[in-house]
């Protein structure tokens, strides 16, 4: 219970250290209008071309919410990478390891302190900006706990994705190009540009299956279409995936400790 405690501590800290940056909380909710409204200029092009009122089930209403939440995930995704990069290459992580905590915990509890304060920023200024750009859609609590209910899962599989980037640094010149591409393909894949509904049908089940489904498009549309047995199989896919990248994790973890080690670490 008491190493329960330690972690709690740090990531409680993390999130406090986040409220100290005003200018960063600014600059992102700025970023965060301009990209809804290109957005809605964009989308309400599509819906007027196809003289549709919906499109993979979403209004344009719907569709702007659906996009926020996927913005506001991506806007609060973990710095994990840079810092796991620099420690390795520094020396730093050998000192990180002689302390009475797992590194990997560690940096999972400051990451998650650090994502929710900045998911929650990013989640109330997307929902005052798409108020005044479209108005509410229709909200219920049960749904909201869906919601709820699918992020913790999403933000530890996404910690865990660029963690294992990060750790790549023990091989790797440099991770910053495998981190801008694990970025990106979740942008794509995840569904934060475009949601997988719109896919061309034969390819949409595979792409629902990914970990990256897992970590934007799934909590995304639940928070505009809630549905019981929809967040079941999210979770279950969510957990299968957790668990499959942490012995990955534990694998790549363990192989990088020798090379540490090897080296005088």
């Amino acid at each position: 219970m008491r190493s329960l405690e330690k972690y709690a501590w740090v990531g409680l800290v993390s999130a406090r250290s986040q409220l100290a940056y005003a200018s960063e909380v600014l600059s992102r909710i700025i970023f965060l209008l301009v990209i809804l409204y290109i957005f809605l200029r964009v989308w309400h092009v599509a819906y007027a071309e196809t003289g549709c009122t919906s499109l993979a089930g979403l209004t344009l209403s719907q569709m702007l919410w659906y996009l926020m939440v996927a913005e506001s995930i991506m806007l609060s995704g973990p710095r994990v990478t840079p810092v796991v990069d620099e420690e390795v290459r520094t020396g730093a992580l050998a000192v990180q390891l002689i302390r009475p905590v797992s590194y990997p915990l560690y940096r999972l509890s400051v990451a998650l302190g650090d994502r929710l304060v900045r998911f929650l920023l990013s989640l109330t200024a997307g929902i005052v900006i798409v108020l005044v750009l479209v108005g509410p859609i229709p909200l219920s609590a049960g749904g909201l706990l869906c919601f709820a209910l699918s992020l913790p899962l999403a933000f530890v599989l996404d910690f865990l994705g660029y963690f294992l980037i990060g750790l790549a640094a023990f091989w790797l010149e440099d991770t910053t190009g495998l981190m801008l591409i694990y970025s990106r393909i979740t942008m794509v894949l995840g569904g934060m540009l475009i949601p997988l509904d719109l896919f061309p049908e034969s390819i949409r089940p595979a792409l629902k299956a990914l970990p990256f489904a897992n970590i934007v498009y799934g909590p995304a549309r639940l928070f505009v279409h809630p549905d019981s047995e929809t967040l079941v199989r999210l979770l279950f896919t969510q957990a299968a995936a957790v668990a499959g990248f942490s012995i990955l994790l534990w694998a790549v973890f363990m192989l990088a400790l020798r090379r540490v080690h090897a080296n005088g670490g």
